[in-house]
């Protein structure tokens, strides 16, 4: 009779011990509500690339960056997308933040059709619409553009006109501003309706030193959550690398997306989707995590000479650390 109970107890425990490994590490995710990391996450739900990791993403939608990274601070959330600038100010006052890249995709500097600006040397004079404020690590990387190449500096050759993105996509329309430096969403969408590239970030960022392109988003995350959830966080980026070898060849997966990409965009026509789903393709990240590395700490030094304390903090040079440097493999 003892036996048999042990049998039982071993069998039951055994039974307890197999519906736990079967748990899927769950992810807690905090992404913009309308950004493009959104695209991913329904990809990999879609193709049940989560379940095929062994996970299950939690995602939060949330109304702007510095949202996702104060839950990213306080601990309500894992996962969130921002740049390498922000990890690396974390990090050089004590925190343990790490960044894997998720995209190339930059901003640009757009004018509208039959525009008379065809050179930087033409917006003397402009007023310039600018995404984000005065210290707008694109605008800054522009500016220090201009002064290698053409000896202009931008910020007292132009009037700029610092504010949101869409805010400023409708403004460029409208014609109240002469050209304007928005982030590669929308830089997409104003390229939909007739307006061109004067020049891109990715332009910039190789005359400044860069080997190739740089990605400045990525997925952030904590070094010690990752150490203590390491299959969770190599399931979600192989899962999300998986999803965009998806976005890079299937166009079906693209008509899949499209309602969410389409939602609250009452513009959105087919010359946006096909934007869009272009310059998604071209940003997504083909080198590795190394040389993104290198570049960023060539660009570190001009965001740091023109943005000062004010955008970098204490450090001098792009902390140690800043890229996540555990296997995804």
């Amino acid at each position: 009779m003892r036996a048999r109970l042990l049998a039982f107890l071993v069998f039951a425990l055994a039974g307890v011990a197999v519906a736990q490994a079967a748990e899927p590490a769950k992810l807690k995710i905090a992404v913009l509500k309308f950004g493009t990391v959104s695209w991913v996450l329904d990809t990999i739900h879609a193709n049940g690339l989560d379940k095929a990791e062994g996970i299950e993403l939690d995602i939060t939608p949330l109304a702007s960056t510095q949202a996702t990274t104060l839950g990213l601070q306080s601990g309500s959330v894992d996962v969130v997308a921002t740049d390498w600038l922000w990890v690396s100010r974390q990090r050089a006052v004590g925190a343990d933040f790490a960044f894997v890249p998720f995209t190339t995709a930059l901003g640009a500097i757009m004018v509208p059709p039959n525009s008379p600006i065809k050179t930087l040397a033409d917006l003397k004079g402009k007023t310039l619409g600018v995404a984000g404020g005065p210290l707008d690590k694109s605008w800054l990387l522009i500016v220090a553009y201009a002064l290698r190449t053409a000896n202009i500096d931008l910020r007292t050759a132009t009037t700029q006109e610092f504010g949101a993105p869409p805010l400023l996509s409708e403004r460029a329309k409208q014609g109240a501003v002469d050209a304007v430096l928005n982030y590669w969403p929308y830089a997409a969408r104003l390229e939909a309706v007739g307006f061109t590239q004067l020049i891109g970030l990715e332009d910039v960022v190789r005359e400044l030193g860069a080997k190739g392109e740089v990605s400045m988003v990525g997925y952030v995350f904590g070094d010690h959550w990752a150490d203590k959830n390491l299959p969770a966080i190599q399931g979600f980026l192989r899962a999300a690398a998986k999803a965009n070898e998806l976005l890079a060849t299937s166009n079906e997966e693209w008509d899949r997306l499209k309602p969410l990409m389409a939602e609250h965009d009452p513009s959105f026509t087919e010359s946006t989707f096909e934007a869009l789903r272009r310059r998604y393709r071209e940003g997504i990240p083909e080198r590795s995590s190394d040389a993104d590395e290198a570049d960023a700490k060539v660009l570190y030094q001009f965001l740091r000479e023109l943005g000062g304390k004010k955008l970098v903090g204490t450090g001098t040079e792009l902390a140690p650390g800043t890229f996540w440097q555990g296997a995804t493999q």
